[in-house]
């Protein structure tokens, strides 16, 4: 009988509990059919998805409006702003970086067109007197090597960023694809790479011909007649000192404020994994651009004068030495120096095969 009893209150039980399991499933299907299947705003964010799709297909405006709202996400990557996929700011420098670029780019049409100009106007800048065959050393082998490194880096830097920043809009049409990607490819390497190199040789030049360079009383009269260069007799003649005013302006204004900035910026622009914020490497783009196009648009009148405006310049970087008139007449007051022996003249290239080539007179 306790056996009967125990059993008939077990099959008891066993209908009740289904019966309360059937109830919780109910209660729970109601309240999940009352409550939303997902949080409200990302139900409205899927809903504007699916709307846009269909509206604009490939267009997903809702999603790329997220990505570009700059909200911090979640992400695995350490680091400042690697939880920010699009930066807001970015449109910004994009729209400004164009117009500095144009402009930078007339500027150095500009500058081409006048050297040119002045060139079929005024002609080389000769000497009056005859050479006297006798040399002054005007250059020494530790200047003249600080001088072309500097000098040649520099050139292989403003080809590569004009390609850089023009070749897509002037190149490319011209050359096609393939060409143009293999082009762009390696001056980009090249300006990444020689970048650092200027850098260095930038601050050996510096060292080296800081002295010579100090502004002197003399430069203001040489700044009023520019020179004597606008005279196409040649009548006019401003004595200045190793450096006239122009080449001294050069110094400080290309040399020691443009190139410096642009070698710090490019610095900073090539080395992103110091943690700068893209903001700053925003800033620092725009600032390399700009001193960038102002160096070489400086740089277009100091090789035009250092090589075919002024007859003898270039043979005296390259050989480093000058005739006494030579020295006399473009720099008047070095030349006296050199004559009081207030400054050493060098050693006078010596004869035979092994001689320098002749040195500048022209």
């Amino acid at each position: 009988m306790t056996g009967a009893k125990g059993g008939t209150v077990s099959r008891s039980i066993i209908p009740g509990a289904g019966v309360l399991i059937a109830a919780l499933a109910i209660a729970v299907g109601v309240a999940s059919a009352q409550a939303p299947a997902v949080n409200p705003n990302e139900a409205a964010q899927a809903a504007a998805e699916q709307k846009q799709r269909i509206d604009q297909p490939l267009n997903n405006q809702p999603v790329w409006k997220e990505v570009r709202s700059g909200e911090p996400q979640i992400t695995t990557v350490r680091g400042r702003e690697t939880n920010v996929l699009i930066q807001p700011e970015g449109q910004t420098w994009r729209a400004i970086r164009v117009p500095i670029a144009t402009a930078g780019g007339w500027l150095l049409a500009l500058a081409a067109l006048a050297v040119m100009g002045f060139y079929a106007w005024r002609g080389p800048i000769d000497l009056d007197g005859r050479p006297t065959g006798r040399v002054i050393e005007r250059f020494t082998t530790v200047k003249r090597v600080a001088h072309w490194s500097m000098a040649l880096s520099f050139v292989a830097l403003a080809l590569s960023g004009l390609v850089i920043t023009f070749g897509k809009a002037v190149l490319l049409p011209l050359i096609g694809y393939t060409l143009f990607s293999w082009l762009a490819t390696v001056t980009k390497l090249l300006h990444n790479f020689i970048g650092p190199l200027f850098a260095v040789a930038l601050v050996v030049f510096i060292v080296l011909f800081i002295r010579d360079n100090v502004p002197k009383a003399y430069d203001v009269q040489w700044l009023a007649k520019f020179g004597g260069m606008l005279d196409r007799s040649g009548a006019t003649h401003v004595p200045s000192g190793k450096f006239n005013a122009g080449e001294k302006v050069q110094f400080w204004l290309m040399v020691c404020v443009l190139s410096v900035a642009s070698a710090v910026t490019g610095l900073i622009l090539n080395f992103p994994n110091f943690d700068q914020t893209r903001a700053t490497m925003q800033l620092v783009n725009l600032i390399h651009l700009g001193t960038a196009m102002l160096a070489m648009a400086m740089a277009i009148a100091h090789i035009y004068l250092g090589t075919i405006g002024t007859r003898g310049a270039y043979e005296a970087m390259r050989y480093g030495y000058v005739d006494e008139t030579w020295a006399k007449e473009h720099h008047e007051y070095w030349y006296d120096d050199v004559v009081a022996g207030k400054v050493d003249r060098g050693v006078a290239p010596s004869a035979g095969p092994a001689a320098p080539p002749k040195a500048a007179t022209a």
